[in-house]
């Protein structure tokens, strides 16, 4: 099965962080390699993770929705969230600046 074939409910969005998680109750911290609404992919030292584990992120100063050990490929794995995480927050935390607020329209009363 190819991982990047897997269809998804959101976009996939790249991103380099480095997070504190944790995995079985002990503290693991994992490279985020991209991100969406519904989950997340990481890597972290091969057997950090096996399928079906519970893990709770925290990136940056946000806490990821918990999730679940979807999948696992050596030293990478998906998490699939149990709630979605806010795209205002993936924008946020992916870089992309807010749209800029438009200026009030004035007009002129004769």
């Amino acid at each position: 099965m190819n991982l990047d074939s897997i269809p998804r409910s959101s976009e996939r969005r790249p991103i380099s962080l480095t997070v504190k998680s944790r995995v079985r109750s002990r503290v693991v911290f994992v490279d985020l390699i991209d991100i969406s609404e519904g989950g997340c992919k990481i890597r972290g030292k091969p057997g950090f993770a096996e399928l079906g584990d519970r893990v709770a992120m925290k990136v940056g100063t946000i806490n990821a929705p918990l999730g679940a050990i979807a999948w696992v490929e050596g030293a990478l794995a998906g998490v699939a969230f149990e709630g979605a995480m806010h795209p205002a927050v993936l924008d946020f935390l992916c870089g992309d600046p807010a749209p800029a607020p438009r200026a009030p329209q004035l007009r002129r009363i004769l």
